[in-house]
């Protein structure tokens, strides 16, 4: 019975990725997700609550955005033991390959960039609370340096998730082919020699 449930849960959680990815918010709602998935409506307020609370499951399942776990590489110990410089750019090296393995992600990224309602900022305050979640864990790294931290690597986050949503259909972006691992290459050994001229002690 108890796998019955989570495989429905699971089932309505992906319907909500496939709907948004392919119709935005604005169709986003209870009666579409349980079309989508097969279910009676009623199951989604016995198991979420509803669609804010849907909503936010589906940004924490880890098939919408990276955890901090995947965004510091799975050894917190060995990068707390880096230089900042360096555990920057590890860390932004596996935001930009943890959201280029996402295709759903990047369509939801896109569609975010049109429509704001009260389930976007759903997906914002989970993305916001693993960005304050990694600050935390790196916080040792982070005294090693006396720049603003948090406000560089926004603005290099915020350029990769923008290239990673254009390369949904444009290959070449200011002379460099962001739709293949090698201009993917170029991109973080600059954000390695952003991160290395930035943030020295």
């Amino acid at each position: 019975m108890k796998r019955n449930k989570e495989e429905t849960k699971d089932r309505i959680i992906g319907a909500v990725g496939k709907l948004l990815a392919e119709a935005g918010f604005q169709k986003l709602g209870v009666n579409a997700v349980a079309r989508e998935a097969g279910v009676d409506k009623v199951l989604i307020y016995r198991y979420f609550g509803g669609m804010p609370e849907l909503l936010r499951a589906f940004a924490l399942s880890g098939d919408f955005w990276p955890t901090v776990e995947e965004l510091i590489g799975g050894d917190l110990e060995g990068l707390r033991k880096k230089p900042m410089p360096q555990a920057a750019a590890t860390v932004l090296r596996n935001f930009s390959r943890a959201l280029r393995s996402r295709p759903l992600t990047r369509e939801i990224l896109a569609w975010e960039t049109v429509e704001r309602n009260e389930l976007t900022e759903v997906l914002e305050q989970v993305r916001e609370d693993t960005s304050v979640r990694l600050l935390d864990e790196i916080a040792p790294v982070a005294e090693q340096s006396r720049v603003d931290i948090a406000a560089i690597t926004a603005l290099l986050g915020a350029a990769i998730m923008y290239l990673v949503v254009r390369s949904r259909h444009v290959e070449v972006f200011n002379a460099v082919d962001i739709g293949t691992e090698e201009g993917w290459s170029r991109l973080e050994a600059a954000v390695e020699a952003i991160c290395e001229s930035s943030l020295k002690a």
